[in-house]
């Protein structure tokens, strides 16, 4: 009796009543699983010369990463997890506007997190697969793990129209799926559903840009990996670098 009086009594003092809190707290949470699984599936297939993992993974690990972060947040938050997605709520006036700087914040934050976890877990493979230097292109490049970085041949408007579509076509079919007029998807299998529309949009549109499709997705590792010791290369354009140049 005294133990469970004890955790009820911690359980009490520790609980936040704050709903903005709580939302952020869990979109942080959510942010922070789906970007560790996203990041970790990259990881294995650059750092380990894809011996632990190739693209298919990596595909893989970013769609089911999409439906874990929706499972830990999604009652909550709502599991954004993406500023683009909290902008078209704002829209269809789903989403109060006042939330929006909010949530973009603590998404960025809970990617950045995310990719700092990575860089430990995968820190020895990191540093032996880039043979002591921490370069953004080159065969022993490693920066791709955290950001995405366009093929050699993209431009910068080639790029842009690359994620505009992507993103539409993502944002597009998830509001589709919420649409409660349209044919429902089986409740609590939502997640899935949307972990397989990233899946598909990786496998059609990943080839340009490597489909983030999500600016805090992109921001915050990229950030990391600025300050980590990559570097400002990581913020530049070039065309015609990559992995071989």
């Amino acid at each position: 009796m005294g133990t469970t009086s004890f955790l009820r009594r911690a359980q009490a003092l520790l609980r936040i009543r704050n709903q903005l809190v709580r939302e952020c707290l869990a979109e942080v949470l959510a942010t922070f699983v789906m970007m560790t699984i996203t990041l970790g599936s990259a990881a294995q297939k650059i750092a380990f010369l894809q011996t632990k993992g190739n693209i298919i993974t990596s595909y893989l690990g970013g769609a089911l990463g999409v439906m874990a972060g929706i499972y830990t947040a999604g009652g909550i938050s709502g599991a954004h997890m993406n500023p683009a997605f909290s902008l078209a709520m704002c829209l269809i006036e789903q989403f109060p506007w006042w939330k929006f700087p909010i949530f973009v914040i603590v998404q960025i934050l809970g990617s950045f997190i995310s990719a700092g976890a990575v860089y430990i877990l995968y820190y020895d493979a990191i540093w032996h697969h880039s043979n002591g230097t921490l370069t953004v292109s080159g065969p022993q490049e490693t920066a791709s793990i955290f950001a995405t970085y366009p093929a050699d041949f993209v431009s910068v408007g080639n790029g842009f129209l690359d994620q505009v579509i992507g993103t539409g076509v993502l944002i597009v079919v998830v509001m589709g799926i919420m649409d409660p007029r349209n044919k429902p998807v089986p409740k609590g299998l939502e997640p899935v559903v949307v972990a397989l529309l990233v899946l598909s949009i990786e496998c059609s549109m990943g080839a340009n840009c490597g489909c983030p499709l999500n600016p805090a997705r992109d921001i915050g590792p990229r950030l990391f990996t600025y300050l980590a010791g990559w570097g400002p290369e990581v913020f530049r354009w070039v065309e015609g670098r990559g992995r071989g140049g």
